[in-house]
Parts: structure tokens; sequence; C-alpha cells
């Protein structure tokens, strides 16, 4: 492929063509500037059906989107509160831990600034915290799922690097186990800056009847997190069986137990789950059609063979991948990212000695951070919209959470025993 095409394709994505048909028109220009008959490009699309594990992804698609039609934030903030809001900065940790759990099973940053931050905002103001503490705190926690079960990201993450298949194989399960430390790890260094900086903040009384009254009303809601660990850890089921039992189970306590979600609109659920998977399974096909074409012309070898010239040592390595994926994250999404990206640092990574599930915590981990990063990370507008604050005031509340994260991700980046730690048993 000539620089001329490359140019051409990246001036079309600026002026706004859709990004799985900039992906494609790349993988078809390769493959003609190559020789090879452009049938392969239909070959390599036809992939993604002869992948079992993509079933999850509108399973586990659908359940997120159940869930946010119905009232599961509000019960879901009742229950951490009244479970942990007597602690110090109780609320704020509340905050942090429903946002986190809710993201993991929506699937989705921006409804959680939606759905949770809407109630955490006027109740954290209401408790004392600073209205620049509370703004940051709102727009960043939203991302702190993204490394937890089920989360998508990492599921079409696993799904990309189990096609091209280079380095250790490992499960969807080995990758969820992967996260989950580091992801522990952010949450405590954000309640550890929480206490330290919000000090003086009355705490809420702990109240053995109010715990019982969110229990019951999050009754039918509180074994969804074990069904889902015990579904797909316990061994007896696939990553796609797991997401089957995973929607049955939310469909069914939503609509016929709860009854928030009635069955006419049941309809709009779906299609507007499906019209989000739709667009992911469209950029992820186009996407291994491109990889196909860079495995063909070797490309992830001459980048490799290019950057080991100039950074022989890993550790640099992983300094320039962190500020490439950081800068990536506040400019695309996590899903186009992923698929736009894995395919060329995954090869390269693997030549470095980086295990490919550190690499998955690293890659998400960082995307997680472009959510909220200037200038124009997702989450930074959608704050902005919902609570009619300027983009500015946002980056200025959000700097103190990235600096947080941004040092537990070094730490994670340089420490792969806290994403590889149960491989050793």
């Amino acid at each position: 492929m000539t620089w001329f095409a490359v140019a051409l394709l990246l001036a079309l994505a600026l002026i706004g063509m859709p990004l799985f048909a900039v992906v494609l028109a790349g993988a078809m220009l390769g493959f003609v500037a190559s020789g090879v008959d452009l049938s392969v490009v239909a070959l390599e699309v036809y992939r993604i059906a002869d992948t079992p594990l993509l079933v999850s992804l509108p399973l586990f698609t659908f359940a997120g989107y159940l869930m946010t039609a119905s009232n599961s934030a509000q019960r879901l903030m009742a229950l951490t509160r009244a479970l942990f809001g007597w602690m110090p900065a109780g609320l704020a940790i509340v905050g942090f831990v429903a946002c986190a759990v809710f993201t993991a099973l929506t699937g989705a940053s921006g409804v959680t600034i939606v759905a949770i931050g809407a109630l955490l905002l006027p109740m954290l103001l209401k408790a004392g915290y600073g209205e620049r503490f509370s703004l940051g705190m709102v727009t960043t926690s939203g991302s702190l799922g993204v490394l937890i079960v089920p989360s998508v990201p990492l599921i079409l993450y696993g799904v990309i690097a189990q096609q091209i298949d280079v380095g250790v194989s490992f499960t969807i399960p080995q990758l969820f186990l992967a996260g989950m430390v580091p992801v522990l790890l952010m949450l405590l260094a954000l309640a550890g800056y929480t206490i330290w900086s919000q000090k003086g903040v009355e705490r809420t009384e702990f109240s053995f009847a109010a715990v019982k009254s969110a229990f019951w009303d999050a009754r039918f809601e509180i074994p969804l997190p074990f069904v889902i660990l015990g579904a797909i850890y316990s061994g007896y089921f696939a990553i796609s069986e797991a997401a089957a039992i995973t929607a049955m189970y939310v469909l069914i306590v939503e609509v016929f137990l709860y009854r928030e979600v009635t069955l006419r609109q049941l309809p709009s659920v779906i299609r507007e789950s499906m019209v989000m998977v739709g667009s992911i399974i469209l950029i992820l096909g186009a996407a291994l059609a491109l990889t196909g074409y860079f495995v063909d012309a070797q490309i992830p070898q001459q980048l490799f063979e290019f950057i080991h010239e100039r950074v022989s040592n890993p550790i640099v390595f992983l300094i320039l991948l962190n500020v490439l994926l950081l800068v990536l994250g506040a400019f695309l999404d996590v899903f186009s990212a992923t698929v736009i990206m894995v395919p060329l640092i995954l090869p390269i990574a693997v030549q470095y000695g980086i295990h490919p599930l550190h690499l998955g915590v690293i890659f998400i981990a960082n995307l997680q951070i472009g959510y909220f990063t200037p200038p124009i990370g997702m989450n930074l507008f959608i704050a902005s919209y919902r609570f009619e604050r300027p983009v500015l005031e946002l980056y200025r509340a959000c700097l103190p959470f990235m600096v947080v994260l941004l040092l537990v991700l070094l730490l994670v980046t340089y420490v792969p025993s806290l994403s590889l730690w149960f491989l050793d048993r």
C-alpha cells in the first residue's frame, strides 16, 4: 500500500467516513497492491462466524441494556451506600464501587455517568464533598468497570488475540482473572486519595434496617455477579454459555420479577442493544480483514525490526506503548482502538517478551483512562452534556483522578505478576 493510499484513508476518516469502511478499504487496497485476489477479504470476514466466543458479545450487551432500562442503578447505589456509607469518605467509595460494577455489567462507561452519576452527584454535594471533586469523580468512575467480568472490551481483546494466535495461548476467564488485581488496586488508590483529600466530610450512620431494606429491594440482582462468576470460573460452562445464562437471568429478573421493563418495551431494548453489537461486529470483521493483510505483508515483523533498532529495552517500549494508547484512548472509543491496534501491537509486544494477558490488561487500562483524557475523551463530553458544565471545568476536575490512575497503571505495567499472579498456581 502506498503512502498516498494511507493519506487518502486518513483524510476520509477525518471527514467522517465510517470507521469500518476506512479499515475495510485499507485491507482491500493492501491486497490489491500485493496482487492478492479480493476474495480473501470475504474469507477473513467470514472467520468471525466461526468464532464461538463471539456469541457472548450480543448476549452480555443485551443483558446490560436490560439493566440500564430498569432501576438497577438506583438499587445498586442504595445497597452499596447501606453497606459502605459509614466508612471514611464512605459515599465516595460507594460511588467508585457502584460505578465500576454497573459499567462491568452494562458494558458502557457513558451509560454509567448518565444512570449512576446523575444520582451520585447531588448526593455528594449534599454530603459536603467539594464540587470539583464530585464532578471529577462521577466523570472518571464510569470507566473503572472495563477490567471487570463480564467486560465487553476485554472479551473483544480476547477474540482478536486468539484470532492472531501469537505468543502464549490463554482463555477469556484467564483474561478476567488478569484484570482482577489491577482494578482492585485502582479502587483502593482512588479510595485512599478520597480519604486524604476530603477530610471532614460527614459519614452516614450504619443501619441494619437500611441494609435489610436495600438487600430486599435488590434481592434478585444480588445473585447476578455470582451467577456470572460461577458460570465462567466453575469450568462447567464456556464463556458463550455463561453469557446465555446471564442474559436469561437478567431477562427473567427485569421483565417478569421486577416488571420494570414491559414486554412492549422489550423489542426496543433488543433493537438498541443489537445495533451496538452490529457496529462492533462490523468493525471487527473489517479489522480482521486488515489483520490478514498485515500478516500477509509481514507488517508487524517489519514494525518490530524498525522499533527494535531504536528501542531494545522492553521497559522503554512499554513507556512508549502507554503514551500511544493514552493518546488513542482520547481520540477513539475503546472498541475501535482495540480492533485497530491489537493486531499491530500484540505481535510486537510478544517479541519483547510481554505476556498477551499482561498486554491485555495494559491495553484496556490505558483506554479506560483515555475515556477522560483531554482533549476529546468521550466521558468528558457525556458528563458535560449531562451535568451542563463546561468541558474545561471537567478537565480540571478529572486531573487528580487521572494522576492516581496513571500511577497505578505504571505499577501494573512494570509489575507483571499483578496481572499474572494466578499462572504459577
